[in-house]
Order: structure tokens, then C-alpha cells, then sequence
């Protein structure tokens, strides 16, 4: 009984990152308002494993370089 109950939790909690990651939810509010304030534009990458950040790091003016070469910028 305790591990379907446990099955149900961790369901429901990948669920709920799922969730956030779509609507891109994933940064705390303090960093949203630093990269506003200091008009970041590029890419943030995380490397997590078993739940702690390995590796963070971020590639600044990728697309502002991809929108100036004419080229619409998406995510992939």
C-alpha cells in the first residue's frame, strides 16, 4: 500500500514539473526580475541529476545574433 501511495505522489509531483516546464515556470521570481532589469537575452541552460543542479551556465545575445542574421529565433 505504501508504494503505490509512493507511486502517486512521485506521479503527481513529475505532473506538476511537467507542468511548470510548459508554462515556463522554472525560474524564481528573483532571477526572472535580475534577467528584466538587466535586458538578458539568450539562453540558460541547467544540468540537474537525481534532483541537484550539476551545471548551470548561459549563452548571452543568442537571439539577438540569430534575429539580426534574419533568421527567427526558436527553442529547440
Amino acid at each position: 500500500m505504501i508504494e503505490v501511495q509512493s507511486h502517486e505522489n512521485e506521479e503527481r509531483s513529475f505532473g506538476e514539473f511537467r507542468q511548470k516546464v510548459r508554462s515556463a515556470e522554472v525560474l524564481s521570481a528573483a532571477i526572472e526580475r535580475l534577467l528584466h532589469t538587466i535586458h538578458f537575452n539568450g539562453r540558460l541552460s541547467v544540468i540537474v541529476q537525481n534532483g541537484q543542479v550539476l551545471k548551470s551556465g548561459y549563452e548571452e545575445g543568442y537571439f539577438r545574433q540569430q534575429q539580426e542574421s534574419g533568421v527567427t529565433a526558436r527553442l529547440q
